[in-house]
């Protein structure tokens, strides 16, 4: 069924004659009467009685009025949609990323985007490892957040945008041996019993790899699930937490503790992070400048100094 048709249909009914309809519509009163005739040949029925110079609506053609005008707004209402969607700054995005992300990234970040994106509605949702991926390649979300070594190498059904590296935290209630430093060598943990996320974490692989390069034997006390588990384990002097940086994933000040950034041979130990997406879908412009607000949000959060100075400050206010 054209639309078109169901334009002069109204605009007849409206004004009652086709001269007055075709000046509306600025089409040709005969090009209008074949369209009307057209509509009613394609549903048996007949719209008007024609008396004198009028046209005067059926029965038949009264029920139809209200629901052609209602079918032409949807029709306007979507059209409209469309046309916001293509502008590129309305719409629904959807982003899956690590439970952790969510909680400690994406709380700020969504109010910084939303000032560029007023009219785009963030949904998160958490996944991890290969359901991630599944999720993007089912159209289940858009955007998925994770560390590189979970991606299958080989696969260029993604594409990506690299974001700022996963680094590495060593928190402990008491440093003060260190205190004048920022970071800690991978080899320096040995006197520590060190408080892990379990093997099933990508970033405890990363970890695990840069002990046997320097020849460490990590003195393992325990192996979790959550850094929070860690950090209060931590905090109670069972030993030292190892934990993705608290840029990514937790707030120490929460906790009555020190920190510093782990390295490996003077070098930050880092897993790098991308956000990925399905090549073979279209991308709106609004998912394309949030994986670059994204990544601009953590380069400037991993821009603060990480010390020990701003815990001890934490901690002295609690006593």
């Amino acid at each position: 069924m054209d639309l078109k048709h169901l334009r002069t249909f109204v605009a007849v009914a409206e004004l009652g004659t086709v001269s007055k309809a075709a000046l509306r519509l600025r089409i040709a009163q005969p090009a209008l009467s074949r369209q009307i005739i057209g509509l009613e040949n394609e549903l048996g029925l007949t719209l008007f009685d024609r008396v004198g110079g009028r046209l005067l609506l059926t029965g038949e053609g009264e029920q139809l009025l209200g629901s052609c005008r209602r079918l032409l707004g949807y029709a306007m209402s979507f059209t409209d949609e469309a046309r916001e969607l293509r502008r590129g700054d309305s719409g629904v995005l959807k982003v899956a990323a690590l439970p952790r992300m969510i909680e400690t990234v994406f709380p700020t970040f969504v109010h910084l985007y939303a000032k560029n994106y007023p009219n785009v509605q963030v949904r998160f949702i958490e996944g991890i490892g290969d359901r991630v991926l599944g999720m993007v390649e089912r159209g289940e979300v858009q955007l998925a957040m994770m560390v590189d070594a979970a991606f299958p190498t080989g696969d260029d059904r993604f594409g990506s945008r690299p974001l700022p590296p996963v680094g590495f935290s060593a928190a402990h209630p008491n440093l003060l041996e260190l205190e004048r430093r920022r970071s800690i060598d991978i080899r320096g943990l040995a006197p520590y019993p060190l408080l892990l996320l379990d093997t099933s974490f990508v970033i405890r692989k990363r970890f695990d790899a840069a002990c046997r390069l320097a020849g460490v034997r990590p003195n393992i006390l325990f192996e979790g699930s959550s850094p929070h588990t860690l950090l209060s384990l931590a905090e109670a002097g069972h030993g030292m937490a190892i934990i993705p940086s608290h840029a990514y994933y937790v707030r120490l000040h929460r906790y009555t503790l020190e920190a510093l950034r782990l390295t490996y041979e003077g070098k930050p130990l880092q897993e790098p992070l991308s956000i990925f997406w399905d090549k073979r879908r279209s991308l709106a412009r609004y998912a394309h400048d949030f994986c670059e607000l994204l990544a601009a949000h953590i380069r400037k959060i991993n821009s603060i100094p990480q010390s020990s100075s701003g815990f001890r400050r934490a901690r002295a206010k609690r006593k």
